[in-house]
Formats: structure tokens, sequence, C-alpha cells
């Protein structure tokens, strides 16, 4: 491309008055079945006493606060052990389906498929109350971080594929005309343009990695679910489930919307750090092959 400027693709039409004007009604009474639904949710809350204080009012003792806070530090405990790895693994899996050699090619391509297929809740299932069978004691901790490592690491390895597959071939031809090897074009060329495409995806499934830590008290593991489940059975403030399922489903979704805040910030930071390289980046090749031209 001349002077390295990307040229966007337009992927529709942009619409006309009559199609604005029909999105602006449709995006209008959605909003309001929307309304309307949780003005019902909250109503029936009200009616059936959830909003009483005696609900309520386990939240103002020490040891419930305590219990949520643990569980909350033991939910972003397994998560960011879990996330490193399946990173870790899902790029180790890609480098192995983009190999020409059919060895590194095959096995990758069978693991990423095969976990791929399992469900998650199976395979941490299968750590904790299969693996004993086999001589192996494993932890609810290790079983929820090794279910959520192999099931999250396969499709990270299909995303950072698929983000160095859409890299243009051309910026891995160039590299090879300067006299780069495959690992050099790999690590210096094609990766770091994978990563910043394939960025939201990626932290898309970060956060579904975070909230399936959820799973884990279904294998004893002590997480946010599972201290919200053990309060809620507290007869003396009668019950409290709602109440607790409210404020242990707040906390999920202020997680996860950080997650996104930084996830746009990261995005927005890259941008920017490849504007301020790319002219750099594009006059080097140029001079080194001796052309006037642009990679």
């Amino acid at each position: 491309m001349e002077g390295g400027a990307v040229s966007a693709n337009v992927l529709f039409d942009i619409p006309g008055p009559r199609a604005r004007a029909r999105n602006r009604l449709l995006g209008v009474a959605g909003s309001l079945l929307v309304a309307a639904i949780l003005g019902y949710v909250i109503y029936r809350f009200y009616e059936t006493g959830q909003f009483d204080g005696q609900k309520w009012s386990i939240l103002e003792y020490k040891n419930p606060q305590q219990r949520l806070v643990d569980g909350f530090i033991a939910t972003l405990k397994a998560a960011g052990v879990a996330a490193v790895l399946a990173v870790a693994l899902g790029a180790l899996l890609a480098a192995g389906r983009l190999s020409d050699h059919r060895v590194f090619r095959a096995p990758s391509f069978v693991f990423v498929e095969l976990f791929r297929a399992i469900p998650l809740l199976l395979l941490m299932f299968a750590f904790y109350y299969g693996a004993p069978a086999l001589g192996f004691r494993t932890t609810p901790f290790m079983a929820v971080v090794l279910g959520l490592m192999l099931y999250n690491g396969a499709v990270l390895a299909e995303l950072f594929r698929a983000g160095v597959d859409s890299v243009p071939r051309g910026q891995s031809e160039a590299a090879y005309a300067l006299g780069m090897g495959k690992t050099q074009v790999m690590v210096s060329v094609l990766l770091p343009q994978a990563i910043r495409a394939m960025l939201p995806a990626i932290i898309s499934q970060l956060v579904v990695l975070l909230k399936d830590t959820a799973l884990g008290f279904l294998v004893t593991y002590e997480e946010l679910l599972d201290a919200v489940k053990d309060l809620s059975g507290a007869q003396e403030f009668a019950f409290p489930l709602i109440p607790l399922a409210l404020v242990g489903g707040g906390i999920y979704v202020a997680t996860c919307m950080l997650l996104s805040w930084f996830a746009n910030w990261l995005e927005k930071r890259l941008g920017r750090t490849k504007k301020t390289s790319a002219p750099m980046l594009h006059a080097d090749p140029g001079a080194a092959m001796g052309q006037g031209g642009t990679v």
C-alpha cells in the first residue's frame, strides 16, 4: 500500500434516512421492552419480600463479608493462573498448527479439536474425581485450573492461528526477502500483528474463563459462587439467596467490565504505538531492499 496507509473495508451499505429512522424506532422499542422486563422482575422481588431488611442484613456482618471477599480472591486466583497457562498453551498449539512439519501439526490439530469439544465441567470432574482412580491426587484448585487451561487453551489456539492467517501474506514475504528465518518472521512480524488484531477476541475469551470459574463449586472449590451458595442457607436471615445472588452477580459484572475497559485501553494504546512506529517500520525494509516502496 502507498505510504503504509490502511484502507478500511466497508462490510455493509450505509443506511439511508428511512433505515436510520427504523433502526432508532427498533432501538427505542427494544429499550422499552428491556426496561419493562426489568421493572417486572424488581416488582416480583418486592412482592416476595426479597428487599426486606432481614434478608439484606446478612451483609452487615463481618464473617459473611469476609466469606465473600475470600471467595472473590479465590475466583481471581484460579482465573489468573488458568489465564496465564491457557495463553501459553494456546500459543504453543497455534505454533504447532502453523508448523510446516506434520509431526507437530497433526497432534496439535487433534489436541485442539478434542479439548474444544469436551465440556469444561466434564474436564473438572475428570481431574477431581477421575484422577485419583489413576493414582493422581488433585486439589479442587488444581482441577479447576487444569480444566480451564485445557479448554480455553484450545480455544485460544484457534484465535491465535486465525490472527496469524489474517495478516497479509506480503508481510511475511517481505520479511523472508530480508533474510529472516521462519521463527523470526513468526515472532517479530506475524505474532505482534496477529495479537493486536485478535486482542478483543482474546480478552473476551479470558472474560469467559473468569466466569467459568463459577463451575468450581461443583468440585468443592471455595470460590465466589460457592460462598454465595453457603451463605444463602442462613435461616436466621430468612434464606437470603436473592440478595446474595445480586451481590455476587454485581461483583462478576464489575470485574468483567473492568477487563473490558482494560482491553479497550490496551487496544487504543497498541494502535497509537503502531501509528508511531509505522514510518520507521516501512522505511527500513524499503531501504534494505533498495526500493522506494513499502512493505
